[in-house]
């Protein structure tokens, strides 16, 4: 039908556009988030970009989701203004009848949504806490820039070098104050290299001096020289998969793994898709136009109905977590309850009912009495 493809191009341009604007405003902001953490040292400064986009293709489901309820309402609310909606119901055709229109126009969103939900965001979360895990364990004579004063990854150090090599292993005139035991070391040594020893890593020190000094002045000094010696240099040389959160995992391991922290998740990430779908209901039934609330009206009810129910998307995921709710009677009751209301909504307003219950009160009441006809006196 003519109508129904001029309804999904403008759908089309609606969604494109609303998804450019969202896109660049989160980005925006996951810059700044990124550019802070790369100041806190959380975060290598060379891959502040690569980070978010990851962080962005994480978002992607939410994204998605608001970008098509948004042209939904939009391209609907024109229609109502412009009385497009008028002629249609006119022709002998329901608010009903663009369910098909619209879930033909939205459903490539919809696999998009689940693919992004179900495997999309569990990866861009791993590369991310990996990146991450990865900066933030690597080991203290790498966080060193020669010839500046560094604190080591638990700010129990600093280290100062003064020359390295490229690939950041060895160093010359290693400089190491430290606070273990209650005692102030103070380590100097002409050269020192890294080396891996089990899961650990261990900065070895060559010819040097360690002077041992305690934090309350209740003893004397302790000097001592030596050719080799080991400190711990901080980071691992591997990565414990045994610690990755739930939202980093695999929605198949997820499946596999029986928890209250999986089936949170899970239930995440398959309402996310649910969400979108009850969305497409939602955004018929909210896009009628009152010409006394506004323009924007209808628009700031259906962003604060996304709102609510994505947040309760979030909640449900921590309830579900910490078992106060089964995974199965939560979403029945969210997902259900708001299918339940988009459709019972969609069906008033498709039958107007309400207003068909004024006509059959004034129909019971009697029609009022017809005005005298007036005579011609003429005739």
């Amino acid at each position: 039908m003519l109508f129904h493809s001029s309804l999904r191009k403008e759908l089309s341009r609606s969604f494109g556009a609303t998804l450019v604007v969202l896109v660049t405003i989160v980005m925006t902001m996951m810059l700044i988030r990124t550019l802070g953490l790369a100041s806190k040292g959380s975060v290598n400064p060379s891959e502040v970009f690569l980070v978010m986009a990851y962080t962005v293709l994480g978002y992607m489901p939410t994204i998605l989701s608001l970008s098509l309820f948004i042209a939904i309402v939009g391209t609907l609310s024109r229609m109502y203004r412009d009385s497009e909606m008028v002629i249609w119901f006119s022709s002998g055709r329901g608010l009903a009848d663009f369910v098909e229109p619209l879930f033909r126009f939205a459903w490539p969103v919809l696999v998009l949504i689940a693919v992004m939900a179900l495997l999309g965001w569990p990866w861009a979360n791993s590369q991310t806490i990996g990146m991450r895990a990865q900066y933030e364990g690597r080991s203290d004579i790498e966080r060193v820039t020669p010839g500046e004063f560094r604190e080591s990854s638990g700010r129990m150090r600093v280290f100062f070098i003064d020359k390295d090599t490229p690939d950041g292993a060895t160093a010359t005139n290693v400089f190491i104050w430290a606070v273990e035991r209650g005692l102030q070391i103070t380590t100097s040594a002409r050269s020192g290299r890294i080396e891996n020893v089990g899961n650990n890593r261990f900065l070895m020190l060559s010819n040097g001096q360690r002077l041992e000094r305690p934090l309350l002045p209740t003893a004397g000094l302790k000097i001592s020289e030596f050719e080799t010696y080991g400190t711990r240099a901080g980071g691992t040389s591997d990565f414990s998969a045994d610690n990755t959160p739930a939202r980093a995992k695999p929605t198949l391991q997820l499946l596999r793994e029986p928890g209250d922290a999986s089936r949170g998740e899970l239930a995440w990430r398959i309402g996310m898709l649910l969400a979108a779908i009850n969305f497409v209901l939602l955004a018929l039934t909210v896009s009628s136009v009152n010409p006394r609330v506004g323009r924007s009206g209808n628009l700031l009810f259906a962003l604060f109905a996304f709102v609510v129910y994505y947040n309760m998307l979030n909640l449900g995921q921590s309830w579900i977590s910490s078992g106060r709710f089964s995974m199965g009677s939560f979403m029945l009751l969210l997902h259900g309850g708001v299918l339940l209301i988009g459709v019972a909504w969609l069906l008033l307003r498709n039958n107007n009912w309400g207003r068909r219950r004024r006509t059959e009160h004034v129909m019971a009441g009697g029609l009022p009495p017809s005005p005298p006809s007036k005579i011609d006196p003429t005739s």
